[in-house]
């Protein structure tokens, strides 16, 4: 702790930063991936199989959209591009449409980032039946924009 600030050089903060229950809930949940070996091989799983399936529906209904993953984190941007790789690419994207998906996600009770620029995260609370009831929820929020 010396080490930031005001003491030392390193600047850090953020909303919970130094809260004693969002410390103590960080350890329990540091601990409960300790006692679960298969935890992020099971996180990437579920990410995989997410994106996979959130694709499917998109391209079902004939929406041009490149799902970006890495592991439990994903972004949608509205594209043709196979790729986005970059600001510049993100910001070329249909932002009214995922605005307009996004819209239509929130009513059917999907709560993503308001912003094509952020990142949705699954949990280790997403089953694979949870995950499968989120994708009906998106192949509803995508049909009622078409």
């Amino acid at each position: 702790m010396d080490m930031l600030a005001p003491s030392g050089p390193v600047y850090q903060a953020g909303t919970l930063s130094g809260n004693p229950l969002a410390t103590a809930a960080g350890l329990a949940t540091l601990e409960l991936i300790r006692q679960t070996p298969s935890f992020h091989a099971d996180l990437e799983k579920a990410g995989a199989l997410f994106s996979s399936r959130v694709s499917q529906c998109f391209e079902k209904n004939r929406v041009a959209v490149t799902v970006n993953r890495v592991g439990s984190m994903m972004t949608l941007f509205f594209t043709d591009r196979e790729q986005v790789r970059s600001f510049n690419d993100a910001k070329n994207c249909d932002h009214d449409a995922f605005q307009e998906f996004f819209r239509a996600a929130f009513e059917r009770g999907i709560y993503l980032a308001p912003s094509q620029f952020e990142a949705a995260f699954l949990s280790s609370a997403h089953t694979a039946d949870v995950i499968e009831h989120a994708v009906e929820l998106f192949d509803q929020a995508i049909a009622a924009n078409r």
